[in-house]
């Protein structure tokens, strides 16, 4: 009797088992019922802010002489943005010192210490403004100063823009609505259709140069080197499909 109860148990054992085997093989590729889309936004626009510095400086080997030739320079220097309509926008650094020396060493490469030069004093002009055509003009023309003794040492103008906020939102709306309308048809072509949003992850803000082919960063490019810009942001949605 116990004999056959036990045949009994065992038997229904290798069903149940063969049960389960049977729809972990049937199941083994069945999808999550979701379809993953990715977005994007993009879009082209002008930078309307513009930040430029320049460095003059003067050397001399009395302390009080190399200040008075650098705030000559200066005066000259706001004399010809006030010449050019700019009466703003436009800070002076302090004043940067630093004592020139030679170092000297006997035939055999022993140091003997250093040599007094003189004074180097620098100070950094720096200008911001939302006329970036104008002070973009500026840059390319402070080279004038040389004519009236000054040596500015002007650097790339740099762009941006204050109205990244607004254009962050429009450009995640975009991505958002290029994300649905991939995924409704993906879920028309499959003959299903499209249910609730699971999930949303958004991707990296990026701003290039127009036309730069500068690469995308892991991390997000912010380029300030252009004037003409691409503002673009990835979002992948997961949503369930019926």
């Amino acid at each position: 009797m116990k004999s056959t109860a036990s045949a009994i148990v065992f038997a229904l054992a290798i069903v149940v088992a063969a049960i389960v085997l049977g729809n972990a093989f049937l199941n083994r590729n069945r999808s999550d019922h979701k379809v993953s889309v990715t977005g994007l936004g993009e879009k082209n626009f002008t930078s309307d802010l513009i930040v430029w510095e320049g460095v003059f400086s003067k050397e001399n080997t009395d302390l009080r002489q190399a200040y008075a030739d650098l705030d000559k320079d200066k005066k000259i220097i706001t004399e010809y943005l006030h010449s050019k309509g700019i009466d703003e926008g436009f800070v002076f650094s302090s004043v940067q010192t630093y004592e020139k020396t030679k170092p000297n060493y006997t035939q055999d490469g022993r140091y003997l210490g250093e040599t007094f030069l003189g004074y180097n004093l620098s100070q950094t002009l720096k200008l911001e403004s939302q006329d970036v055509d104008k002070i973009e003009q500026l840059s390319r023309e402070i080279t004038e100063l040389l004519n009236q003794g000054v040596q500015f040492y002007s650097q790339p103008p740099r762009y941006y823009y204050t109205k990244l906020a607004d254009l962050k939102i429009e450009m995640i709306s975009q991505a958002t609505e290029d994300a649905r309308i991939r995924a409704e048809k993906i879920a028309e072509n499959s003959g299903a259709k499209l249910g609730n949003l699971i999930a949303a992850n958004l991707g990296v803000f990026q701003i290039t140069g127009q036309n730069s082919g500068e690469d995308y960063s892991w991390g997000g490019t912010f380029n300030t080197s252009d004037k003409e810009k691409t503002a673009s942001v990835t979002i992948k949605l997961d949503y369930q499909v019926k």
